[in-house]
């Protein structure tokens, strides 16, 4: 027997499925170790072999293919355990990526980006500015050398950065990415003084318009690469040496997995690779159950993460921002609030707040009887009866319920003067509009009409509050699948090879009308063969086959004299003036659907700033006919039990029914409580649920707030 593993470290838990040839999908769930990821990874595999009745070890010599959702870029860069690292820049440039990117309504930043701009403090830079070295040299916009490169103060710069025991270089010219001789040069140099020195060249990594964003990519990849290519090549080496002998892949932020070699080469590309992982999941299930457009919604323990699939791809980013650095890295576009399972909630002057902090696994929770002592969203979901305490994760992780009644009470009721279930009750409203909040601003917010979407709900807090937040928004219908609990872990496992290029030619029309003609389809047709040719050699050399790569076009268009830019898709082969103007055409309708007929300011001309070419290769892996959550003790379940829905409803009667036991075509009609191993799925008052097909549990509405 063959198997496939998917695995996603979480802030709370880590999760895993264990996929075998013949389709079934073993769902695992074991707590992160914070202190040793890979302490929790070796937990999820010892789970798969105590259900598979494998000897201890063994697994892993049975795998074709280890796919990997990692948070080792975000957590270095969040934490500040970088290396040292210097930046070579052109003379007069040095402070570019301190000053960093303004954030008035003139950068292009929304109203709610730039909301308490007075309060907001700079980013420690990961550079320190007498590390950032000028060397003469000047490329102007047209690519033609006007300055040559002065090489002895090049060695001399550099000889100084060793001396200063730097570890990693970056290194980011003026102009490079028209012309990237001068660049190419000091590579050559650092290479030879310093062979040992990590280095990052902007115009490899990011050659594209935009001084600030182009320099901090660079930066933030060189001071990251060392600890990631590191962590890349130990967890290589170590599971290797337990007998891996398939394919290691890790889910990138673009939109599917790369390997451990090319994440250690550009480790910013990983900034958000967890989060990803869901939505490809979820661009994987929409197309199998035909729903082309989906809002991914994911409650863990930290944070709640919404994506959005549109006619069946995940949208994407051209560019992500991190930690408050801008990065030129195309990314699967998810928005995160902390509203999770464990998100904290006070009383602050009088007032109940819930989050963005949160217990994460250690201490967690109260109720998970580790030490916490401030009553999160999971306590009350427990004082409310939703979840039941003695069947958290199929029962192997029993809840005090008692601890969360007593933190709600001592924390949150007595200050308010409620009682301990209104308290609970009011927590689980809070959290719950919260999400509804950002859901309904990332559909109207953005030129989309949530009644033609449906929710997919996911992770281990997911099925416990969509059916609230859900039918606040008006969806079709709110679907948790059958992978709910891992189903970024299945993301991982199920995601096709990824690879993009981008490169920046600037072109130009002054005047709206004439514009696809004032543009060279000759010259963007050669731009995009070239990426296409670049992206398709690295996914053949990754181990992809040729028939089965599949290359996308886009092109970034911006009205001349503004900021933001639109990513808008070309066709592919040889353009021509019509081709450009159907791009234009549809930059235009993006532009409107998403700012309004108003902002459409086609007397200021339109620009070209950069094409990308995305590319992916499909792989061979099972489709799943079953899923199967491991390691789950059935016991004996009640019919029902009460559940307080707050001051409105009062306590409710809810039918219980054990998730394990459920099958294809079966209804369950709200008030209603689906226990799984890995999660709860609440079904409301007047909501019902089907068993689709594919196991998965979808909810029908047919009341706002439920």
């Amino acid at each position: 027997m063959a198997y496939f593993v998917g695995i996603d470290i979480g802030g709370t838990f880590t999760d895993a499925v264990l996929l075998d040839d013949s389709g079934t999908a073993r769902l695992l769930k074991t707590p992160t170790t914070l202190h040793d990821p890979a302490i929790g990874v070796n937990n999820a595999l010892a789970l798969a072999e105590q259900e598979l009745g494998l000897a201890e070890g063994t697994v892993l010599s049975q795998v074709d293919y280890f796919g990997l959702g990692t948070t080792v870029a975000t957590n270095a860069l969040i934490e500040r355990k970088g290396v040292k690292t210097a930046i070579i820049t052109t003379k007069g440039f040095r402070d570019i990526v301190l000053m960093q990117r303004g954030t008035g309504h003139w950068s292009g930043k929304e109203l709610h980006e730039i909301m308490h701009t007075s309060r907001l403090k700079p980013q420690d830079p990961v550079v320190e500015r007498h590390l950032i070295r000028e060397v003469t040299e000047r490329v102007d916009y047209k690519g033609e050398i006007i300055t040559a490169l002065d090489e002895a103060e090049v060695r001399e710069q550099v000889q100084d950065l060793i001396d200063q025991d730097v570890k990693s270089i970056a290194v980011c010219l003026l102009w490079s990415f028209r012309n990237p001789a001068h660049e190419a040069r000091i590579k050559e140099i650092i290479q030879e003084l310093a062979p040992d020195v990590y280095l990052t060249i902007s115009s490899e990594i990011a050659p594209v318009l935009g001084e600030y964003e182009r320099t901090a990519t660079t930066a933030l990849n060189a001071y990251l690469g060392p600890a990631v290519d590191g962590y890349m090549n130990k967890l290589d080496a170590s599971l290797r040496s337990r007998g891996l002998k398939g394919s290691l892949r890790i889910l990138d932020s673009g939109g599917g997995v790369i390997t451990p070699e090319q994440c250690g080469q550009t480790p910013v590309s990983v900034l958000t690779s967890g989060p990803t992982g869901g939505v490809l999941a979820s661009a994987k299930l929409a197309r199998r159950i035909g729903t082309p457009n989906v809002l991914t919604t994911d409650m863990g323990g930290t944070s709640f993460d919404v994506g959005m699939i549109v006619d069946y791809e995940p949208v994407v980013s051209p560019t992500q921002e991190v930690n408050g650095y801008k990065v030129l890295k195309p990314a699967v576009k998810v928005t995160a609030i902390g509203a999770g399972g464990g998100s904290i909630a006070r009383v602050v002057g009088g007032q109940l707040q819930v989050g963005p902090e949160s217990a994460g696994s250690m201490p967690g929770p109260v109720c998970y009887q580790r030490g916490g002592v401030e009553p999160t969203v999971t306590d009350a979901d427990v004082v409310l009866g939703i979840i039941d305490p003695d069947y958290f994760l199929g029962g192997t992780f029993p809840l005090d319920k008692e601890g969360a009644e007593r933190a709600v009470y001592d924390r949150i009721a007595k200050p308010l003067g409620l009682s301990v279930h209104e308290a609970a009750a009011g927590i689980k409203a809070i959290a719950d509009h919260r999400m509804a909040d950002l859901l309904d601003t990332l559909t109207v917010g953005q030129g989309h009409d949530p009644r033609d979407f449906h929710i997919f709900a996911y992770g281990g807090a997911g099925g416990t509050h969509c059916h609230r937040f859900g039918a606040e928004l008006g969806v079709q219908s709110i679907i948790v699948p059958a992978t709910a609990t891992v189903h970024s872990a299945f993301g991982a496992v199920m995601s096709d090879l990824h690879v993009s290029a981008e490169l920046s030619d600037p072109m130009h029309s002054a005047s709206w009308e004439g514009a696809a003609e004032a543009i060279d389809p000759a010259r963007l047709t050669a731009h995009f063969k070239r990426l296409e040719e670049q992206v398709t050699l690295e996914l053949l050399a990754s181990g992809a086959q040729s028939e089965r790569i599949t290359l996308q076009r886009h092109v970034e268009v911006r009205f001349r004299m503004q900021n933001k830019g639109l990513s808008v898709p070309i066709g592919p082969g040889d353009l021509t003036t019509r081709s450009v103007q159907r791009m234009l055409d549809t930059f235009v309708r993006q532009f409107a659907e998403l700012y309004g007929e108003e902002s459409v300011f086609l007397g200021a001309g339109v620009e070209l700033v950069s094409m990308r070419v995305q590319a992916k290769g499909e792989m061979d892996k099972p489709r799943i006919q079953r899923v199967v959550s491991a390691n789950a003790q059935l016991g004996h379940v009640s019919a029902s039990r009460k559940i307080y829905l707050g001051p409105e409803r009062g306590f409710v009667t809810a039918d219980l029914v054990r998730g394990t036991e459920l099958r294809p075509g079966d209804r369950i009609k709200g008030a209603a409580v689906i226990e799984h191993p890995g999660t709860t799925i609440f079904v409301g008052p007047n909501q019902s649920a089907v068993i689709d097909e594919l196991e998965n549990t979808v909810i029908l509405t047919s009341e706002k707030g439920a």
